[in-house]
C-alpha cells in the first residue's frame, strides 16, 4: 500500500500534532522534534510534572506546545480528551499514539486479569478510541497522519518470555493499524506502525529492574547487558527516525528504526 513520492519530510508549519505519551521518552522526544519542525504540539500523558517539563523544552526552544493531563486507561474520558485538543490549536493533523504500558510481567499462570485487561484498554482500545475521535475532521479535509508506536517484539514474540500481555497488545495494535489503513485508502490519511527500537527509557529501566527469576527467559539480563553495552537506542535518535517519515503518503506500512 505504499507508494513513492513524499510530501516535505521536514515541515509540520501549519499542522496541529497529538502526541500521548508525551512527558518522557520516546512520546516527549517525538513531540519536541514535531514542535521543531513547526506544529503546535497537544502534549497528552499522565504525570502533571513530566508534562510540565515537557512543554517547558518546547517553549524555551520557541515551539508551541499545549499540556493535557489524562490517564488513557480511562476509556469514559478519551471524547473529552479529543474536544480539548481540538479546542487548543484546531482540528488535529497529526497524531501518535505512543502511551503504553509494559506490565503485567510474569508467567501467563500467575497474572492478575484484571492488570491485563488495564493494558489492553491502554495499550488498544484507547488507541482505538482517540483515533476515532480525531479521524473524521481529517477524512472531511483529506488530510492526516496517525502512526501507531509497536515494538520489534511482534516480529518474535517468542523472545519475551514473561511479557505476554505486552506482546498480545502490540500484536492487536499492528493489526488494527494495517486494517484502518485498508479502510482509509484513497481518503489522503495515512496510517502506519512504528517500531521505536529497544530505547533506553523508562520502560526499560522497570524491566531491567524485574527479578529475573520471576520473568524468565533471560529478557531482565538481556536488557541489562545492552546497557552495559551501551547498545540501547536514545528516545532522540528513535524520534528523528519517526519524524522523518510521518509527512509522506505511505500507509499500512510497519516502519521499523533504522529500516
Amino acid at each position: 500500500m505504499a507508494e513513492v513520492a513524499l510530501d516535505d519530510g521536514h515541515s509540520f508549519a501549519g499542522r496541529v500534532a497529538l502526541v500521548t505519551g508525551a512527558g518522557r521518552g520516546i512520546g516527549r522526544s517525538v513531540a519536541v522534534l514535531l514542535a521543531a519542525r513547526g506544529a503546535a504540539v497537544v502534549a497528552v500523558a499522565r504525570s502533571g510534572v513530566e508534562l510540565a517539563e515537557a512543554v517547558d523544552e518546547i517553549e524555551r526552544a520557541g515551539g508551541r506546545a499545549h499540556p493535557v493531563q489524562a490517564d488513557l486507561a480511562d476509556l469514559d474520558g478519551i471524547g473529552r480528551l479529543a474536544k480539548r485538543a481540538a479546542a487548543s490549536y484546531g482540528p488535529i493533523d497529526v497524531l501518535v499514539n505512543n502511551a503504553a504500558t509494559v506490565g503485567p510481567l510474569g508467567p501467563t499462570a500467575s497474572l492478575d486479569w484484571r492488570e491485563v485487561r488495564g493494558a489492553f484498554d491502554l495499550n488498544v482500545v484507547s488507541v482505538l478510541a482517540l483515533t476515532a475521535a480525531v479521524l473524521p475532521s481529517m477524512v472531511e479535509r483529506g488530510w492526516g497522519r496517525v502512526a501507531n508506536v509497536s515494538s520489534g517484539i511482534v516480529a518474535r514474540p517468542g523472545a519475551m518470555r514473561g511479557g505476554t500481555t505486552y506482546t498480545a497488545t502490540k500484536g492487536a495494535l499492528e493489526a488494527h493499524t494495517v486494517n484502518l489503513a485498508a479502510e482509509l485508502e484513497g481518503t489522503g490519511v495515512t496510517v502506519n506502525v512504528y517500531r521505536p527500537g529497544t530505547v533506553d527509557t523508562a520502560m526499560q529501566a522497570h524491566i531491567r529492574d524485574q527479578d529475573p527469576e520471576r520473568v524468565g527467559g533471560g529478557l531482565v539480563e538481556r536488557f541489562q547487558q545492552m546497557r552495559t553495552a551501551g547498545s540501547l537506542v536514545t528516545p532522540e535518535e528513535s524520534a528523528r527516525d519517526l519524524v522523518g517519515r510521518l509527512s509522506g503518503v505511505d500507509t499500512g506500512d510497519v516502519w521499523s528504526f533504522g529500516a
